[in-house]
């Protein structure tokens, strides 16, 4: 058994690494919006003390992912239709940002990569193979945030989508979304590939704001669950 750490930097590390795997767990639906964080529990899990695992909730609270409660503890965010719905919109107009910056500075070899990356999202979508999209589909989007080019662009996009992206994930098992989204990364990536800064833009930005839709249905199905 791992010896509990307890102070200082070891503290900082250890909740480090404890806010990565909740993050994880949370991202992969493997914790969904509204489970309920145990202090106790999560120590035994992750076989430290309370002290870093409550300094891991904090943080995780303050990236929106985990909310605490008083006199009730912590638990994984249940976000309004209203607020999901608003964060997308943002999302929107910052990944369609880095479209635009893309069509303007990617090279060859980085435009290669992204339509290599939306074949294998392709064919993950018509193998019906919910998992293989959910990856592939995350590093296409990455590819976009570093073909930007602009690091505090790349930083603030990631923030929100971490946020999201557990609602993003449930989309995909929606009939024919992973399809559709595949048809709709085409548009973007052959606006790229033009260099058609306003059209990249507009292609990301409808492709979000499609997906918002699918997330407050996604959204409203979680919270009847949690009802029952």
């Amino acid at each position: 058994m791992q010896r509990q750490l307890v102070s200082g930097k070891e503290t900082a590390s250890t909740a480090a690494t404890v806010v990565e795997a909740l993050e994880d767990d949370i991202l992969h639906s493997v914790l969904k919006p509204g489970d309920r964080l145990d202090e106790q529990a999560l120590a035994k899990r992750f076989q430290v003390s309370r002290t870093p695992i409550r300094e891991a909730l904090r943080d995780l609270a303050s990236s929106g992912l985990v909310e605490i409660r008083r006199n009730q503890g912590a638990m994984v965010r249940t976000l309004t239709t209203t607020e999901l719905i608003e964060m997308f919109q943002v999302v929107a107009e910052l990944e369609g940002l880095c479209c635009r910056l893309c069509a303007r500075r990617m090279n060859d070899a980085e435009l290669a990569e992204i339509r290599r990356l939306n074949e294998v999202c392709d064919e993950r979508a018509r193998a019906n193979d919910h998992d293989g999209f959910f990856a592939a589909n995350n590093l296409f989007h990455e590819m976009i945030y570093d073909g930007s080019r602009n690091a505090y662009l790349q930083e603030e996009v990631r923030k929100l989508r971490n946020r999201v992206n557990v609602y993003r994930r449930h989309i995909s098992f929606q009939p024919r979304r992973m399809v559709r989204s595949a048809a709709e990364h085409w548009k973007i990536v052959e606006a790229i590939e033009k260099g058609e800064e306003e059209a990249a833009h507009n292609h990301m930005r409808e492709h979000v704001d499609l997906l918002a839709g699918s997330a407050a249905d996604v959204l409203l199905a979680l919270e009847a669950r949690n009802r029952k």
